[in-house]
């Protein structure tokens, strides 16, 4: 998949790419909403390989919405993108999937004088409990709500998914290498779920200087080409 970028400012990175895999592993199907959509990547990915997907996406910030337009054009995949904050979005119908790789960095981390960057990453521009509350409301019941997130929060995740009658179903925490704590969290929950917590393995990204087997193959499977521009 060939995707336009930035020149400047934020791109995506391996994130991106593990949470797309985890989405593809539930095989999903019907209306899917992409939060916080960037240059479109995770969502575009998850349409390309699943062809019951009806596919819409909700992007605030104005300079990544003429990318996440062109790579969809560009891949020849239908697309609806809001211009807009999620928190106040309004739609006629609930959604099958809401999916997200939201701004996650903790709001005591020094922040980047870049507007672009501080708008992808710091989560001062979607906080928790407005986040999941939308979500929630915008879910069709039993429905489906798979994100990333900063691995040393997931209590607190946790926490605020059961405020709003979400629970955690499926886990994977990703570690930078062996010897290192899990950075990213992959989570998918639903709503009026009772089922029990499944932690699936966890994915090592490197192996020394090189990648892992898995991440090799989540690399090779999304097949994308980065096309850094100015639109």
């Amino acid at each position: 998949m060939r995707l336009y970028q930035p020149e400047q400012g934020y791109c995506y990175n391996s994130d991106s790419l593990f949470l797309y895999n985890f989405i593809d592993s539930f095989h999903p199907r019907g209306r899917v909403l992409d939060v916080g959509a960037g240059c479109g990547i995770v969502g575009l990915l998850v349409a390309r390989d699943n062809k019951k997907v009806i596919l819409e996406a909700v992007e605030k910030y104005a300079p990544f919405v003429p990318y996440a337009k062109k790579n969809a054009q560009e891949n020849e995949i239908e697309y609806k993108l809001y211009e807009e904050n999620f928190l106040e979005l309004e739609v006629q119908e609930k959604y099958d999937y809401i999916i997200s790789n939201p701004p996650f960095y903790p709001e005591g981390t020094r922040q980047s004088e870049d507007s672009m960057l501080r708008s992808a990453r710091y989560n001062t521009n979607l906080p928790l409990d407005g986040f999941f509350q939308q979500v929630s409301r915008l879910l069709k019941p039993h429905s489906h709500f798979i994100f990333c997130y900063d691995a040393t929060v997931f209590a607190e995740i946790c926490v605020a998914l059961e405020s709003v009658k979400m629970r955690v179903v499926d886990v994977v925490f990703v570690h930078p290498n062996e010897n290192k704590n899990a950075s990213l969290v992959l989570i998918h929950a639903r709503n009026g779920s009772k089922s029990m917590m499944k932690i699936h393995p966890p994915v090592v990204v490197m192996e020394g200087l090189e990648p892992s087997e898995v991440a090799k193959k989540v690399y090779e499977k999304s097949n994308t080409e980065s096309i850094k521009c100015q639109l």
